[in-house]
């Protein structure tokens, strides 16, 4: 399950096919991973990670001047976004580093081709926690390729679909639209009720002034 592989088509090539158990931490380096040029979409990372176990932790690092549709496409993906003004490896490494005590965690999973995280990965192994690496080329470090106990690379089989992306879209849009509509026609009907209810009030307040009057007129009568 641990041997490294080359490529998508192998990787979903496994022994046993069952879903794997390792509960995992993915950090993802944003400047360095989601570039225009990789066009890499989080779902089928995500696809690829579901074969290993289950993702409990999902962040996703990123500098001051990532783009607010950037962040939300994060967020509606399920990741967590992490915005640092300073050195987002540094971060990164701190969190991978702290993982290491995460009893809850066995698995990491570093989405970066930079080898300055080298030094976490060591750590990380040394103290039992498997390592997957996610990359892409070039520029991907042969150094963490070969330390870490699976290696991703991320080719054609994860670019993002922009037709399903799209799709995804207008299905949110059409969602949001019928549960406006709902609330609308939801406060339509209270407001005839509303209305109902101060006419039937209304009505009785003027038969309950009638009685009185009768009742007077009848009195003085007697």
């Amino acid at each position: 399950m641990w041997k490294k592989l080359g490529n998508l088509k192998k990787f979903y090539v496994r022994t046993g096919g069952k879903k794997g158990t390792n509960k995992m931490a993915l950090l993802i380096d944003g400047p360095n991973m989601l570039r225009k040029e990789f066009n890499v979409d989080l779902d089928k990372i995500r696809e690829a990670l579901d074969e290993f176990g289950d993702i409990v932790i999902g962040r996703v690092y990123l500098n001051q001047y990532a783009s607010d549709k950037l962040i939300e496409a994060i967020i509606n993906q399920g990741f967590e976004p992490k915005i640092s003004a300073g050195d987002i490896d540094v971060e990164m490494a701190v969190d991978g580093t702290e993982l290491i005590f995460n009893d809850n965690i066995d698995t990491i999973v570093y989405m970066t081709r930079d080898a300055d995280f080298l030094p976490a990965i060591r750590k990380a192994k040394e103290r039992g926690k498997k390592i997957i690496v996610v990359g892409a080329e070039p520029g991907f470090s042969t150094a963490i390729q070969n330390i870490a106990n699976h290696v991703i690379k991320v080719e054609e089989d994860f670019e993002l679909d922009k037709e399903k992306l799209e799709k995804k879209k207008k299905e949110k849009e059409s969602m949001r639209s019928h549960h406006d509509n709902n609330n609308n026609n939801a406060n339509t009907v209270s407001n005839a009720d509303n209305k109902n209810e101060d006419k039937n009030e209304l009505n009785n307040n003027e038969e309950e002034k009638d009685s009185i009057f009768k009742n007077k007129i009848n009195w003085l009568k007697k």
